[in-house]
């Protein structure tokens, strides 16, 4: 079966070109021996949910787990609602396991109690019920806000002290964000009460973010996903040659990197845009030439892991750091909290010296024309008094 490069959606290993993500992660599974509880955060498109559903396949292959991938996006609709959120979570999460687990390692049927304990008492059951320790990974975590969002965590927070026989023994939050950049409007209030987690502040003063971990202070540390480096960008490169016999020149690959910084969705982009549309013959060999072209149509199509840049570079906070680096001024008086969020949304890098840059040069072309399409829209039209 023929192999593509992949921009949508998590590879699968039968049709699409892709790296073991383990050289790409901490320890996992030491993680998970010691029966911790973990968050791992990285911009979106670099297969995060690849990673996860592979580790969970290989902790289930183990025979010492019984470990899936879930999502609470559907949950998202219901932010200020817990209990409808976990009415809409549960039935999905029931589907993964039953499409991902053997049957001897799905949970019973699951009683729901009261709402706001529903998440705790399914997975309490679950663990009771199953013959190996169930390990959770919940993805798209950060969809969740609000009301929904505290009730979840707690459930999990309370949950916890059971592991590994009456609890999953391990869970993993993964998302865009670290745990103190979760979402929580307010409404004006400055603590959250009753959530039991921490006494310290839950809230900025807009009320805007969590700005503290204590909701999940149960985390052993928050981990991120890194870029391919240069090697592993011409490794995957070398899987296309491998299979079709059609070459990327060194120079090609080493562009590629240097153009992408090893942004798993650029880099995988830039080839699928080579391979599928420009050079169809594989006896042609991909030079630097065609990562150029292809760089440039990028750009210009605005797909939508480029389009969603637009949407960050709406956020204030966003603005106040991208558009002084863009003109080569010097940063204001920015929160470390706003630099570390640019860093989480992969926007921005920290450079060997210690500064923040730009991620990547790609990035770097489309950021100035983003903030520049809402002043030039916004220009008058202009009707000299001499034309006729």
């Amino acid at each position: 079966m023929p192999r593509w490069f992949n921009i949508s959606g998590h590879c699968q290993a039968d049709i699409h070109y892709m790296l073991a993500p383990s050289g790409r992660l901490p320890d996992l599974k030491q993680l998970i021996e010691q029966r911790n509880y973990f968050v791992i955060h990285a911009p979106r498109q670099t297969g995060k949910t690849t990673a996860m559903i592979s580790l969970a396949e290989e902790l289930t292959s183990s025979g010492r787990y019984a470990a899936v991938m879930v999502s609470v996006e559907v949950g998202s609709a219901y932010n200020d609602d817990p209990g409808a959120a976990e009415i809409a979570i549960l039935p999905t999460w029931r589907d993964t396991i039953e499409d991902t687990l053997p049957q001897d390692l799905q949970p019973p049927t699951w009683n729901y109690p009261e709402p706001g304990q529903r998440i705790r008492a399914s997975l309490r059951a679950w663990a009771q019920n199953c013959k190996r320790p169930v390990v959770l990974l919940i993805d798209e975590i950060d969809s969740l806000e609000n009301e929904t969002l505290i009730s979840f965590l707690r459930q999990l927070r309370e949950g916890y002290r059971g592991r590994p026989k009456n609890f999953p023994q391990s869970i993993g939050l993964i998302g865009l964000r670290d745990v103190r950049d979760y979402k929580y409007a307010s409404g004006g209030s400055e603590t959250v009460a009753g959530v039991g987690l921490g006494s310290g502040k839950l809230l900025n003063p807009k009320g805007e973010r969590l700005n503290t971990s204590s909701p999940f202070n149960i985390k052993v540390g928050s981990f991120t996903l890194r870029n391919f480096n240069a090697a592993e960008v011409a490794q995957l490169y070398q899987q296309h040659t491998d299979d079709t016999g059609q070459v990327f020149t060194k120079e090609a690959s080493a562009l590629a990197f240097d153009l992408t910084q090893g942004q798993p969705w650029l880099v995988n982009a830039l080839a699928k845009e080579i391979v599928e549309k420009m050079v169809k013959d594989r006896s042609i060999t991909i030079t630097h030439e065609h990562i150029l072209k292809a760089k440039e149509i990028l750009i210009a199509r605005k797909d939508t892991h480029l389009d969603s840049l637009a949407e960050r570079l709406q956020e204030p906070r966003v603005q106040a750091i991208i558009e002084p680096m863009l003109a080569g001024l010097e940063l204001g008086n920015v929160p470390p909290d706003d630099i570390q969020f640019v860093l989480d949304l992969g926007l921005c890098t920290i450079d060997p010296q210690g500064g923040l840059r730009i991620a990547n040069p790609i990035y770097r072309e489309i950021l100035p024309r983003v903030l520049t399409i809402t002043p030039m829209a916004s220009l008058p039209h202009i009707s000299p008094t001499w034309l006729k």
